[in-house]
């Protein structure tokens, strides 16, 4: 779990992947990630990452994504859900 401010430990170069679709699905061990594309054109999603963590690793996933997404709406306005 990382801050915005911490230095990432990297050994190689991240690849950055567009996702716009998202599948979650857990059982009682692991919650799984998954994310995609999926184009208006396109009747199937396309998933190319998929994300295995443990439901401790999940809630503080939820807990820093929901801290960033209050910080992005207090600096550029409210994200309006689709």
């Amino acid at each position: 779990m990382s801050q915005e401010n911490d230095p990432p430990s990297v050994t190689k170069e991240l690849e950055g992947r567009y996702a716009n679709y998202f599948k979650v699905g857990h059982n009682p061990f692991e919650f799984l990630l998954d994310f995609g594309q999926l184009y208006a054109e396109s009747q199937q999603a396309q998933f190319h990452t998929r994300i295995i963590t443990n439901p401790t690793y999940a809630k503080a996933f939820l807990g820093l994504l929901s801290e960033s997404i209050a910080q992005y709406e207090q600096t550029f306005g409210v994200i309006h859900a689709g």
